[in-house]
């Protein structure tokens, strides 16, 4: 796999292209300057995010720019 390859929706599944970065933490186990990363399609971005907003989770949502996270 090459830097130009697109990447893969993080959703379990789905083998799309991700066009969203999905920046995210733990607050419980993360430090402050900790971050998490998910890719997203267009069709599962909303979904993801709503998933780790539910937990409370702080959430980030921006364009994918590159094709990888």
């Amino acid at each position: 796999m090459t830097d130009d390859t697109p990447a893969d929706c993080s959703r379990a599944g789905c083998r799309d292209a991700a066009v969203w970065r999905i920046t995210w933490r733990n607050p419980r186990i993360h430090a402050a300057d900790r971050r998490k990363v998910w890719v997203a399609c267009d069709e599962h971005v909303g979904y993801l995010r709503e998933f780790l907003r539910a937990r409370d989770f702080p959430v980030e949502v921006g364009a994918l720019t590159g094709g990888r996270a």
